[in-house]
């Protein structure tokens, strides 16, 4: 063209260097958003790795501790701890076992890392032998009963001294009923991280290898929420606030960003996503083939969450993150 182009508005102003792109980046991540899982199992110097996601291991108490304080070194100073009883039963009774896996991390990590926020999975999924997330008669899986167990395991977690607990089981009621016996054993303190709106989503299946809690016959689509169903997340969410929750919860994060964005504009709240298993296993093996870049992928996928409203994130990849962030280097 002959004649220079006048623009008043030049967006690409703002894009010319890292150090303006900086300056004008709206949704910015910290390592202290991070929560790193872990899947705690029996035994001393375990270390397995789940062959779904590379890099992640089952864990032996004392190999626990070690990632815990290393993960701190890198800036991620909370964990989720997932376990993995040596034995199970129809009810799953080792989810309250105060020798549990879970609850001998809990008590080791306080100890080794004591700035570290303990987060505990409230669950019957990893502790039941037949691998629904609750007490199954015929067909269903009765609510009630289930409940009553839950309680009893975000209870023990609480003596173990975790300092929140993160029921994800999606019973009805089971945030008021673990607030209630929280606060009548002493627990005030404990915080409830509720999984809040947690979707029958096929992303779980790298974590059901990872926790040995894959149903045994039929699926969860009775409790876990349709992903077609929008507005009912609102109305869980809105429940478990009601009943006590502190965090809420939304899971898988990718595939529900609307989600996420609606339930943080909804309640304001403090608000988690978790980027789950499949999210992770779907990253590690496209650039194992080289079709994608990893920390780019990694860093975009996490930044995505959140700006779409998530105060925290659960993600395989904090450390990883973390080092990439502190390198200077977040897009």
């Amino acid at each position: 063209m002959s004649d220079e182009l006048h623009l008043t508005r030049r967006l690409r102003r703002l894009r010319r260097t890292p150090a303006i792109r900086g300056l004008v980046r709206e949704a910015r991540l910290s390592a202290d958003q991070f929560i790193l899982p872990f899947f705690v199992c029996e035994g001393t110097q375990v270390r397995r790795e789940v062959s779904s996601m590379p890099g992640v291991f089952q864990l032996s108490v004392d190999e626990t501790v070690k990632e815990t304080i290393a993960a701190a070194v890198d800036g991620v100073r909370a964990v989720l701890l997932f376990g993995l009883p040596a034995e199970k039963d129809e009810r799953g009774d080792a989810a309250f076992d105060d020798n549990g896996p879970v609850q001998q991390a809990i008590r080791a990590i306080r100890t080794a890392a004591p700035d570290t926020v303990v987060i505990t999975d409230v669950c019957l999924c990893e502790y039941t032998s037949h691998g629904h997330c609750g007490i199954v008669s015929g067909d269903d899986i009765v609510n009630d009963a289930t409940v009553e167990q839950l309680v009893r395991a975000a209870v023990s977690h609480a003596e173990a001294g975790a300092h929140i607990v993160a029921p994800s089981d999606m019973m009805d009621g089971r945030v008021g009923a673990i607030r209630a016996a929280l606060d009548a054993q002493g627990f005030e303190q404990v915080a409830i991280m509720a999984y809040a709106a947690k979707y029958c989503s096929g992303f779980y299946g790298p974590f059901r290898e990872a926790a040995d809690s894959a149903p045994q016959f039929g699926d969860r689509r009775s409790h876990q929420m349709d992903p077609a169903n929008a507005d009912e997340a609102l109305r869980e969410v809105a429940l478990d606030i009601d009943e006590g929750a502190d965090i809420v919860m939304v899971k898988p994060a990718m595939p529900y960003l609307d989600i996420l964005w609606r339930v943080k504009e909804r309640f304001a709240y403090p608000t988690a996503a978790y980027q789950v298993s499949g999210e992770y296993a779907m990253i590690k093996a496209a650039a194992r083939n080289g079709w994608i870049d990893e920390k780019r992928a990694m860093m975009e996928s996490l930044t995505a969450i959140r700006r779409a409203g998530a105060d925290m994130i659960i993600t395989y990849f904090a450390r990883d993150a973390a080092r990439v962030l502190a390198a200077g280097r977040p897009g």
